[in-house]
């Protein structure tokens, strides 16, 4: 059995070795045990740290859970986290619409807006090309990209690929680069200030800042 299988019974087996919890206690530890990173032990001092809370404050934790599932979406431009139709940086008229910045996730653009660095837009691929894991530019939003370079007629200039420095993402910047370049948009990526094999969300702001300022061409454009 996998050590996921014996977690999993071990929740369980909480089941079983706390069999004197209440159900809706039960119920609560089951649910935490299941997000990631997350053991039995730490679902069950997640479980009580609850039930040591305050009504008022339990509460809150419920509706904020609530109400991210009802009104948080993705923008219909970008595909940035947003609460609206659009998200606040496409719906902003002093933002550089010359300029599209390509990130895989949505904590990527967020790690990349903090630096200030950057006033263009963004749009988010909701992933990477994988071929092992079956990932395929459909599977992505790459195809609204394209759309999007396409319908600006020439408002777009640049695009620029801030994917993580991984083998999947040089495999989906290398396939951008080529796809845009047939467009005659001017294709580049951020400056390799970036440790290869690591993740924007974890780059502090200054190295961050320094890939955008350097970043570099990969052809496309006239």
């Amino acid at each position: 059995m996998s050590s996921n299988g014996r977690q999993r019974g071990g929740a369980g087996g909480a089941g079983k070795g706390a069999s004197g919890y209440p159900a809706p206690v039960r119920a609560l530890i089951e649910r935490f045990s299941e997000l990631p990173g997350i053991g039995v032990r730490s679902a069950e001092r997640l479980a009580f740290h609850v039930l040591k809370s305050d009504e008022t404050g339990a509460l809150a934790l419920a509706n904020a859970i609530i109400e991210v599932k009802k009104s948080v979406r993705h923008c219909r431009v970008c595909f940035n986290l947003s609460d609206s139709d659009m998200c606040s940086i496409c719906a902003d008229p002093g933002r550089d619409r010359t300029r599209v910045l390509v990130v895989e996730q949505p904590k990527d653009l967020i790690a990349l807006e903090q630096t200030g660095m950057y006033r263009g837009l963004y749009h988010v691929l909701m992933g990477r090309l994988s071929a092992l894991d079956g990932v395929e530019p459909e599977d992505l939003t790459i195809g609204s990209l394209l759309a999007r370079v396409r319908d600006s007629k020439g408002v777009i200039e640049e695009v620029v690929l801030g994917l993580n420095p991984t083998v999947e993402g040089d495999g989906t910047g290398l396939y951008l680069a080529q796809v845009l370049g047939e467009l005659g948009v001017s294709v580049s990526r951020l400056a390799r200030g970036l440790p290869s094999g690591s993740s924007l969300e974890f780059a502090n702001k200054a190295v961050l800042a320094d890939a955008i300022l350097g970043r570099q061409s990969m052809g496309g454009g006239s």
